[in-house]
């Protein structure tokens, strides 16, 4: 009689072993899957509060296209097409911040829309000579930078620009000579 009323229980819980594992698995996969409830919580705020950020991205898109038109009426030919204008800056972006793994991939999909690569690095070159008016701590100095040196890669710091006037000569003219080397360094003694 014993043995039966062991058996009974082993087979009731066998029984039950397995739903209950069972419902352990589903309760914990819904849990995972619903994410944070202090999200979930915030999310359920008045819609007042929400139609700010679609707000805020329809400025922005609307930014980014007034930055498209901007570049294709200030720059002629094909620099100035929107899909050269989106990759040459992802270009400059992504060599200003040392990821060039990645700027290369993005500057062969440049080359093969037939962008010019000369207009990526004068950009390049114009935003080195804006090092000090790029704030770290601003993430749109950054983009705003390389968007004004997109549109005029001939662009001059300020400070720089009134204590030496621009050559009168194309971009491609070399840099006035450095200092001639020191005579000493030319009449060392040579040793037999």
């Amino acid at each position: 009689m014993r043995r039966r009323v062991l058996q009974v229980k082993n087979a009731v819980l066998h029984h039950l072993a397995v739903p209950g594992l069972t419902l352990l698995i589903g309760i914990g996969s819904a849990l995972a899957q619903s994410g944070d409830l202090r999200a979930q919580d915030q999310s359920t705020k008045p819609p007042a509060a929400n139609s700010s950020p679609s707000a805020d991205a329809a400025k922005e898109t609307q930014r980014k296209t007034d930055e498209f038109v901007e570049a294709s009426q200030a720059i002629n030919g094909p620099a100035g097409n929107p899909e050269c204008v989106w990759l040459g800056r992802r270009v400059v972006v992504l060599m200003w911040r040392d990821d060039l793994d990645t700027a290369f991939r993005h500057l062969d999909l440049y080359d093969r829309f037939g962008c010019p690569g000369g207009h990526v690095q004068a950009t390049f070159r114009c935003l080195v000579r804006f090092f000090s008016a790029i704030d770290p701590k601003m993430p749109d100095s950054l983009s705003g930078r390389v968007h004004a040196c997109w549109i005029n890669p001939a662009a001059q710091p300020q400070a720089a620009a009134a204590a030496t006037p621009a050559p009168a000569t194309s971009g491609a003219a070399a840099p006035a000579p450095a200092a001639a080397a020191p005579p000493a360094a030319a009449a060392a003694p040579t040793a037999k």
